[in-house]
């Protein structure tokens, strides 16, 4: 344990325990504190991307991932109107190849199980679930959580990863979620319904519009449908996409928030992370992997334990601000005009400052 510090986080999800392991790794006690009283899922597949598969193997989830996974052989960017190929990026073997690390499609719950997994009985994570927090207080020397069931606990530091309406960020900013104008349809299909996907991860882009499908194990196909209204027509587009969107059955609204970007992410003995503290629309499938590289990079500028914690901290939001400012950047062109020319530099080439980074290296 590296100088007996206490850690606590808030937030069970993804982000959370992806805290949790990573903090573990660098041998820092930590106890996650988890509102829900069982496991919750949100959203049905998740995409992870080298920069994010490369640290989870380094924390111990290689075979689960192996297991639970599918590796797609390619990215494709399809036009609306069509469906021409306006960009195709080569993963598989040629993903592996250059970045050490592949590119996998699974089920967010099966992702969730596997750091629960790893984090459990390890002798350094305490998970606690069903305590809701209701008070923080930031003292001189230690942060002190109240929960709703009358209990409190301390920490010498406090790690807010609970999510678009976390509890934590608002003991730092008092900002509101925002609603982006758009809503999302997700759902589960059967692949012998959708014999266009394959093995490749589909990306239409058009007017106001976005819809993609990629495989999950056996035999599922994730399809996600964002528009600026829950009943957007799709009479024009391709007909995989029409089935697709036809078989989530009848629409349902889910507003997409985002929040507008924070300046700070810490006080001296406080730090955000994952969508607590950068939520993103899903217009890059970075969302799970920027908690992770967050996880990654607090424990390894916390695994010295020579400059303290605030030092620390201050390293970390060094670090990750200007990071998350080009993925926002990212997923800003990759909602533009569909109509527009494609840049030039596409592939594998084009993704280099996003899939090649190493998290714990640049902490």
């Amino acid at each position: 344990m590296v100088n007996g510090l206490r850690v606590a986080v808030v937030g069970g999800g993804i982000a959370g325990l992806s805290v949790a392991a990573f903090l573990c790794r660098a041998g820092i006690a930590s106890t996650v504190y988890e509102q829900a009283a069982g496991p919750v899922e949100e959203g049905a597949g998740i995409q992870l991307s080298p920069n994010g598969t490369r640290l989870l193997h380094r924390a111990g989830l290689a075979g689960h991932l192996s297991r639970h996974a599918v590796r797609p052989e390619a990215v494709e960017v399809r036009h609306w109107r069509g469906d021409r190929i306006l960009a195709r990026t080569e993963l598989g073997t040629a993903c592996v190849a250059r970045y050490g690390a592949p590119y996998y499609t699974l089920r967010r719950a099966r992702l969730r199980q596997g750091l629960l997994d790893l984090v459990t009985g390890n002798g350094l994570t305490a998970v606690r679930t069903g305590r809701r927090v209701v008070g923080i207080a930031e003292l001189p020397d230690q942060v002190r959580l109240r929960f709703a069931d009358g209990s409190v606990a301390g920490a010498d530091l406090l790690i807010g990863a609970d999510g678009l309406h976390s509890v934590v960020r608002r003991a730092l900013v008092t900002d509101r979620i925002r609603y982006s104008g758009l809503t999302v349809r997700r759902g589960l299909v059967r692949a012998g319904r959708l014999p266009g996907v394959g093995n490749r991860v589909l990306v239409w882009l058009g007017p106001d519009r976005h819809v993609v499908c990629y495989p999950l194990p056996d035999g599922w196909v994730n399809v996600v449908a964002i528009a600026p209204h829950v009943g957007a027509a799709y009479a024009d587009w391709p007909d995989t996409v029409r089935a697709a969107v036809a078989e989530l059955g009848p629409p349902v609204a889910r507003p997409l928030y985002d929040r507008a970007p924070l300046a700070r992410w810490r006080t001296r003995r406080i730090a955000l992370a994952g969508d607590a503290a950068h939520p993103l629309l899903p217009f890059a499938a970075q969302g799970a992997n920027q908690a992770i590289e967050d996880a990654a990079t607090l424990a390894a500028v916390l695994g010295t334990g020579a400059a303290g914690v605030p030092a620390a901290l201050d390293r970390y939001e060094r670090v990750r601000l200007p990071r998350l400012a080009r993925v926002r950047d990212l997923i800003a062109e990759n909602v533009a005009d569909p109509d527009a020319p494609v840049r030039p530099a596409e592939g594998l080439a084009a993704r280099e400052w996003l899939y090649a980074y190493d998290a714990e290296r640049a902490a």
